[in-house]
This record gives C-alpha cells, sequence and structure tokens, in this order.
C-alpha cells in the first residue's frame, strides 16, 4: 500500500509518524484491500477562540476505488490522530461486512406452464393445473395480463411458484406468452 504522510502549520514528530504507521498497518491487518493511505496533520494557528488546535485528516483509497476519510480535531495531536483512525476503522469494519456478506443472485427459474382447473369467483382465487400434474393456488391478485372475469376452466398461462402456507401458490400468473 502507498502511504503518505504530511503534516501543515506544525513539524512532523517521529512519535506522530511511527503511531500513523502502525495504525494504518491495524487497518490493513488480514486483508490485501487497501492501496492507498493518506494522512495530513494540520495545526489550525488562525483560531485562537478554538480549543481544539490539532487536526488529523485521514484518507484511505480501497480496491475498486472506494474512499474512506475521517477528519478529527482534537487539543493534541495524538487524541486527533487516534480519532480519526478510529472513525475510519469503524466505516472500514461496516464497509468490509457489507462487501462480504453479498449475495450472489442466481437467475430466476423459467416459468411453470399449466391451465385453470378451478375458479372460485366470489372469493377471487383459483387452482392452475400444472404441466406433469399437480394444482397450484392462486389469488386473483397474482394476476398479471389478465383479469378474474375472463378466466375460465382450460385457460393456458404461465406462473411461478413459491411455498405457501398452505402448500405451492403462484406468485405470478401472466398469459401464454405468443410466439411468432
Amino acid at each position: 500500500m502507498d502511504l503518505e504522510i504530511e503534516s501543515r502549520n506544525v513539524a512532523m514528530t517521529p512519535r506522530w509518524k511511527t503511531e500513523i504507521e502502525e495504525r494504518m498497518n491495524d487497518l490493513q491487518r488480514g486483508h490485501n484491500d487497501l492501496i492507498h493511505g493518506r494522512v495530513t496533520l494540520t495545526k489550525n494557528r488562525h483560531h485562537k477562540k478554538l480549543k481544539n488546535v490539532a487536526e488529523a485528516l485521514v484518507v484511505i483509497t480501497l480496491s475498486g476505488r472506494h474512499t474512506i476519510t475521517a477528519r478529527k480535531a482534537d487539543k493534541t495531536f495524538e487524541e486527533a490522530i487516534r480519532a480519526a483512525f478510529d472513525a475510519v476503522a469503524i466505516e472500514l469494519r461496516k464497509f468490509r461486512e457489507k462487501r462480504a456478506s453479498t449475495e450472489i443472485r442466481t437467475p430466476p427459474l423459467p416459468p411453470f406452464r399449466g391451465v385453470v382447473c378451478k375458479l372460485f369467483p366470489e372469493e377471487g382465487y383459483g387452482f392452475i393445473l400444472m404441466e406433469g400434474g399437480g394444482e397450484v393456488y392462486f389469488h386473483k391478485n397474482a394476476l398479471h395480463g389478465l383479469s378474474f372475469d375472463e378466466l375460465e376452466d382450460g385457460t393456458e398461462v404461465v406462473f411461478n411458484v413459491e411455498e405457501g402456507e398452505k402448500g405451492p401458490q403462484a406468485t405470478t400468473v401472466n398469459p401464454v406468452p405468443v410466439i411468432e
């Protein structure tokens, strides 16, 4: 990892530089995703009323060009460095957890085919006889491109299925696509 350490309006001490290098190594420990780091220490001389005159800016860039930044001001540079690195560490941990938990999406299964075999218009539901056997429940709200009133026994449909409270149920019911 490429690391830049600089100071403005104050001379960099070996102790600060060592602490910055150690903390940057801690961020990288066990991972190989940090590609660049920059730490800038600034003494704010022009703010006479401010109590926090020591400022630490930590910027890290991860593979994939994601950047995490923390700027903290405190009474001493040691405290500002600590606070800035603690903030970066928290954001880096969150980022790594999110990256690690990314689910791999599988393509949706092709829809099933079947014919409407039972309708209960008063209740607003029916059943579809699947190709290969078995019945699947559907509710009128699952219909897309069809109205419940125009359905009749024998209407061909394509549908997606998931397990419902009382067995398989169609989540979407569409008319059979016309292939020209």
